[in-house]
């Protein structure tokens, strides 16, 4: 674990902790099982604390997205791709309203992608999100991503194995390609616990305002658990590349989560460091033209 050095802020104390290297998946083969999703890696004690952190982040958050979006008309600025996955209930709404909330609308596209529809099917499985790609100056999200093609595609069988089975390696060639256009790809994976889910679930049929999240088909794809683990665990040791690697963030506590997310995008926006871009034009020269208006 890295080491832990504390300076004092207005409201909390920050740690001088890099969230990116701790919750980085391991290049050996992976273990959700040896993974603890109730854990804080990292983290502050407690939700209170974390909330406060992430608070004394959001003007820095601001200031590094607001230039990432100005510089954004120099088609060589930096721009993020955040890729998000997770089962059912692991809280992938409740990075986007809790995280990516915090952003300025103007310079963040999210998608949530769904079935393909019969159009995009007659496509290679990457082609739909070929064109959602974020342009210099972005941040953009996916709410799931084509990492669905190995692994829901992959439980119930909708292509045959030769098909998805190919995939990683497209995948990976895909990232790479991303990565040498200019973007910094973050790929988060949310772990959840099987009892999590279940409480997560009854939650929503026992409050009135969370009945719309509740899906039936939730319930009939819990059932095949343990195959989505070892989906999981294919795409984590088989896509954790050096250029794109994945981050295993423990999810059961919601307040850990955002947290580690808030922080994960921070550390990437400092490294990426973006500048105000310099005047096209002779500023006192338009000073002069604004005041003789």
């Amino acid at each position: 674990m890295a080491k832990k050095s504390k300076k004092k802020s207005g409201k909390a104390e920050l740690l001088d902790v890099k969230v990116g290297d701790l919750l980085r998946a391991p290049s050996v083969p992976v273990r959700l099982a040896d993974l603890e999703p109730r854990s804080t890696p990292g983290g502050p004690k407690d939700r209170a604390a974390a909330e406060a952190q992430i608070a004394d982040w959001a003007p820095r958050l601001a200031d590094l997205q607001e230039r990432l979006y100005a510089d954004g008309r120099d088609a060589d600025a930096g721009r993020i791709l955040m890729v998000i996955q997770g089962m059912d209930t692991s809280g992938k709404g409740g990075v986007m309203k809790h995280v990516i909330g915090m952003l300025e609308p103007v310079g963040v596209q999210s998608h949530a992608f769904k079935a393909p529809t019969e159009q995009e099917k007659k496509h290679d499985f990457l082609w739909r999100f070929r064109g959602r790609l974020p342009t210099p100056g972005q941040i953009t999200v996916f709410d799931r991503s084509y990492y669905e093609d190995v692994l829901i595609v992959r439980v119930h069988d909708l292509v045959p194995r030769t098909v998805w089975g190919r995939r990683y390696t497209l995948i990976n060639r895909f990232e790479q390609h991303v990565v040498d256009s200019g973007t910094t790809i973050i790929k988060v994976m949310l772990h959840i616990s099987k009892d999590e889910q279940k409480q997560r679930l009854l939650e929503r049929l026992s409050d009135p305002t969370k009945l719309w999240k509740y899906n039936p088909a939730d319930v009939d794809e819990r059932l095949h658990w343990d195959d989505y683990v070892a989906a999981y665990e294919a795409v984590l040791d088989k896509t954790n590349t050096d250029v794109a690697p994945w981050h295993v963030v423990p999810a059961d506590r919601k307040w850990y989560r955002n947290w580690a997310i808030s922080k994960l995008l921070l550390e990437h926006l400092e490294r990426i460091n973006p500048v105000w871009p310099p005047p096209e034009f002779d500023v006192e020269r338009e000073k002069a033209r604004v005041l003789a208006s």
